[in-house]
């Protein structure tokens, strides 16, 4: 039995030093996880989500939060226990500068309920952009996105990438934007917004789940034009992230 708790030890420092130094691939990260769990060690997943997040008061990643998926599907008593004693809400500590709650936008994206997340992450921007539920417009300008509080759109920028892998949110947009020159034809097909040239069609066109390209959540309307998606990958908060 010894001899089983030391090599999960060494298998779960192994996933440390990897998170640490960012030079693991995601499959051999996932691999390593799959092999504590496959051994019955759940609770040394559970221990170090709560000495990160807990004790240490440090920020989650995305790996963290799929450590925290794949616990929450356990049938082990004692790791629910933990999750619910630390983690009830979610991992993340909402954070807002106008006080708005963020919490119905973290349960569903821990469900991994892309499509009801998107459609509250539209809500919250309308409301960040001061537009009352009884206003016509129920989209933001590009004049809006400038006036949004940074504090706020990094906590739905953190929501989105911490339940979906790493794969979701305003910043995977970004970087995937920066990574192709600006060209605004090439992102629309990278995250899977277009197809064959086309856009899609709202909302049975699109990629409701994890198997999405990567940056296809949450939505804009790219009819529109470019201008809001210009103004948010321009706005102030990536410059403090």
């Amino acid at each position: 039995m010894t001899d089983i708790i030391e090599k999960n030890q060494r298998i779960l420092n192994r996933l440390v030093k990897t998170k640490s130094k960012g030079f693991s691939s995601f499959n051999e990260q996932l691999k390593l996880i799959n092999q504590i769990i496959n051994a019955g060690s759940e609770d040394l997943l559970a221990d170090l989500l709560v000495e990160k997040c807990i004790f240490n008061k440090e920020l989650p990643d995305y790996l963290d939060g799929i450590i925290f998926e794949i616990l929450r599907k356990t049938n082990n008593r004692s790791v629910l226990n933990k999750l619910n004693s630390y983690f009830q809400d979610g991992l993340i500590e909402l954070r807002s500068s106008l006080k708005i709650d963020y919490q119905p936008l973290q349960d569903q994206l821990m469900l991994q309920n892309f499509k009801e997340a998107d459609k509250l992450t539209q809500l919250y921007l309308c409301k960040l952009a001061d537009l009352s539920d009884s206003s016509e417009r129920n989209w933001l300008y590009f004049t809006d996105v400038f006036t949004l509080p940074s504090e706020d759109l990094l906590t739905i920028d953190m929501l989105w990438r911490l339940y979906s892998r790493g794969k979701f949110g305003f910043s995977i947009q970004r970087k995937i934007w920066l990574s192709n020159e600006y060209n605004w034809e090439v992102f629309w097909s990278k995250i899977g917004w277009k197809d064959l040239g086309n856009p899609r069609r709202y909302p049975n066109d699109f990629i409701w789940d994890i198997n999405a390209p990567e940056g296809h959540l949450p939505l804009f309307n790219q009819l529109r034009g470019v201008q809001v998606l210009s103004a948010l990958f321009n706005h102030s908060v990536w410059d403090i992230e």
